[in-house]
């Protein structure tokens, strides 16, 4: 993986100081969804390859959320964004 991420409220700064939550693009179910829903949601993961958008914490930084996109093949990261700029919750 690359050893910098370009924080955008830091600056570039080791990936050490990052925690990875995964894939930026799983929707959380209602309340009220189903069991086939809930258990897609918690258990099934896609593992994909090339480029995905992934939810990272800056633990040890800004302590934002941001989404990085990188590839999954090279582990090059080709943007880094603001997790609530892009309307997502983490």
């Amino acid at each position: 993986m690359a050893s910098l991420i370009a924080c955008p409220h830091c600056g570039p700064r080791p990936k050490e100081e990052f925690t990875v939550r995964g894939d930026a693009g799983i929707t959380r179910p209602a309340p009220d969804a189903g069991e086939d829903a809930w258990h897609a949601y918690v258990y099934l993961r896609d593992n994909p390859r090339g480029r995905h958008k992934e939810h990272w914490h800056h633990t040890s930084g800004c302590r934002r959320w941001l989404v990085v996109e990188r590839d999954t093949m090279t582990h090059a990261i080709h943007a880094v964004t603001d997790a609530s700029a892009e309307g997502a919750t983490a």
